[in-house]
């Protein structure tokens, strides 16, 4: 009885262990050599990869609509100044769309230069003023939404100027700096800088006071709350700012320019008007669209990035 009590496996006894059971059937027979048995075992199969199949369906729904969608503004155009002696042609327009372009770099004096040199003119004055935008702007929207008292008392003065014109800065610039080109950038803050406090700010007051607490009860320094828990929480927020507020300044730029003249996208447009030619005016509107929409999807770019979207 003894002998059975010990030899027999009771009914809740725990399974062998999965690796113990694999190692047991892989075990060779009794009085096999162990080089046969693994000469006689199957070759592990390598797992296959999934093929990458070209998807057709795809490709033509990214590429066909916008084609199309080009070819009926075209189409359109060519009916509309169909027999015109005011307005050009697509034909016209793409013909001195041609020879604007095989020199675009041109210089004939400070105010006879081609439209290359006229864009990187206005690149720069955007570049610097929403550049100067985003360092006064970022920081006083994580001023606005960590502390409270400066939120209700900066928030009515946001609230109003916010909704003015920014051409409407432009004379207040001229009046101040004396001079254009200072002015064009001063308008390029003025308008760039609201829409990254607002966001910024929103941003940090939607951060889980969950957070806040740990770093409470860890009792972090200010400069680590901010760095390691608003700033990648707010990130996000922050990059929408940042592409609403360049794609403010690349609007207003064009305006501006034309207001205050010298060398700049906006300045040779309003020249070319005065010139009465028309197919260059045409030719930049399709420039300043596609630099526009280049600026934007670069910034869409780099938010995907840093929020880890695929």
């Amino acid at each position: 009885m003894v002998s059975a009590v010990f030899h027999s496996s009771p009914a809740n006894a725990p399974a062998p262990a999965a690796g113990v059971a694999r190692a047991a059937r892989a075990a060779p027979p009794a009085g096999v050599p162990v080089a046969e048995a693994k000469a006689d075992r199957p070759a592990a199969r390598s797992p296959r990869r999934p093929h990458s199949r070209f998807d057709a369906r795809a490709f033509w729904m990214a590429v066909l609509p916008p084609v199309l969608g080009v070819a009926l503004l075209v189409g359109v155009w060519a009916l509309l100044t169909a027999g015109s002696t005011t307005f050009p042609t697509p034909l016209a327009t793409f013909d001195a769309a041609v020879k604007l372009f095989a020199d675009p770099f041109y210089r004939n004096g400070p105010n006879d230069q081609g439209i290359g040199w006229n864009v990187l003119y206005s690149l720069e004055r955007v570049g610097l003023g929403f550049g100067l935008a985003a360092v006064a702007g970022i920081p006083l929207g994580f001023l606005i939404g960590r502390v409270e008292f400066v939120s209700r008392m900066v928030s009515p003065l946001i609230s109003l100027l916010k909704p003015v014109s920014p051409l409407a800065w432009l004379p207040i610039g001229l009046l101040v700096f004396k001079a254009a080109n200072p002015a064009a950038i001063w308008t390029i803050f003025i308008c760039s800088i609201w829409p990254m406090v607002v966001n910024t700010a929103v941003g940090v007051q939607r951060v889980p006071q969950d957070y806040l607490n740990v770093a409470r009860v860890l009792n972090l320094s200010e400069w680590k709350v901010v760095t390691r828990i608003l700033l990648p929480a707010v990130l996000p927020y922050m990059l929408t700012g940042v592409r609403l507020s360049v794609g403010t300044a690349w609007l207003v730029i064009v305006a501006a320019e034309m207001l205050t003249g010298g060398v700049g996208i906006g300045f040779w447009v309003w020249d070319e008007w005065n010139n009465l030619n028309v197919q260059h005016i045409i030719v930049a509107i399709f420039v300043i669209g596609v630099v526009g929409l280049l600026l934007e999807q670069a910034l869409i770019w780099i938010a995907r990035r840093f929020s880890h979207e695929d």
